[in-house]
């Protein structure tokens, strides 16, 4: 088969479009002949040379995919050759076939296009995981997301809407504060001209952000922390601003609030099987209810994965960028 390789880290021009291997399910996983591919930024690090996959992962860039099941490894029951699915992976979705194991891959929402469920799984596992399932977000309560135009933040703002909370958004354009809002964010805050701290307090009234998912990291840490309720929760996930900072502790005291960081990719098996599972029983009847939809900015041709990176570190795009094979 062909897959992205990345012969030496570097920028964009380091994926190479090469003839691998082609990959065997194991036990317990599923053969799935990949239609498309959603990018992540986890995969830009990866090409970068700062994000290796974790151990008896495939090699090749890629988080999730969709496309139909051609095989079935040992041990595998609730699926068949010809289904159409879409998979949460620990690597390899730049690829023309990849092996995931079963308990990792959902069924194409209903009143989804196969191209379309490529964007689905990396987003609804990392949004229900964090925000619902360790923030414990619930209905009437605020959460502030930053990154709201992103494919995450798109998936975080239906989610949040669809159980009856609150939501603030940071973006950095006019047009993506526009896509936010039509998407249902009730605040929506431009991080270049705007204290986003002072913005949710007067949306709350004074009393600050239930839940805040945190793309940032060092840079927000304590901002984020003055913008909390009492009885707040921070959840980080990524670290596009920095990797250390102070934080006053004094503050989170007084506000009984918690700091989390969590990451998707090196969770163990059976850890993703629950998520999966929780975001099939959670999110999916939302999706084919038309509560929820994918954000797709555009596809581009799998081959051309060089391009792809280079729409998401520009930062111009709203949703998710999908290759397609």
């Amino acid at each position: 088969m062909y897959a992205i390789t990345i012969p030496e880290p570097g920028g964009p021009g380091a994926l190479v479009w090469a003839e691998v291997p082609d990959p065997e399910p194991a036990e317990g996983e599923v053969l799935i002949e990949v239609a498309a591919a959603g990018v992540n930024r986890a995969d830009i690090l990866q090409r970068q040379g700062f994000y290796d996959p974790p151990p008896g992962a495939s090699p090749y860039p890629g988080l999730e995919c969709s496309g139909t099941i051609i095989a079935l490894g040992p041990g595998v029951s609730g699926w068949s050759v010809g289904d159409r699915v879409c998979a949460l992976l620990a690597g390899g979705g730049y690829a023309q076939r990849v092996a995931v194991p079963a308990g990792q891959v959902l069924p194409v929402p209903e009143g989804v296009g196969l191209i379309e469920a490529a964007g689905l799984p990396e987003a609804a596992c990392t949004v229900w995981s964090n925000v619902f399932m360790t923030a414990r977000l619930r209905s009437g309560e605020t959460v502030l997301v930053h990154g709201g135009a992103s494919g995450i933040g798109t998936m975080a703002i239906q989610l949040a809407k669809a159980v009856g909370a609150a939501v603030a958004v940071t973006a950095g354009s006019a047009e993506k504060l526009q896509r936010c809002a039509e998407l249902g964010a009730d605040t929506v805050i431009n991080y270049r001209d705007e204290d986003f701290v002072e913005r949710v307090k007067a949306a709350t009234g004074g009393k600050g952000a239930d839940v805040i998912l945190d793309i940032i990291g060092a840079k927000y840490l304590q901002r984020n922390v003055d913008a909390l309720a009492v009885n707040g929760r921070l959840v980080v996930i990524g670290l596009q601003g920095g990797r250390k900072a102070e934080l006053n502790l004094g503050a989170l005291l007084s506000k009984r609030a918690s700091v989390t960081a969590t990451s998707l990719r090196a969770r163990p098996v059976s850890e993703k099987a629950s998520i999966v599972a929780a975001v099939r029983e959670h999110v999916w009847p939302l999706i084919e209810g038309g509560r929820v939809r994918p954000v797709v900015d555009r596809s581009i041709p799998m081959a051309e994965a060089a391009e792809a990176h280079r729409v998401i570190e520009a930062g111009e795009h709203i949703g998710k960028v999908i290759l397609v094979v």
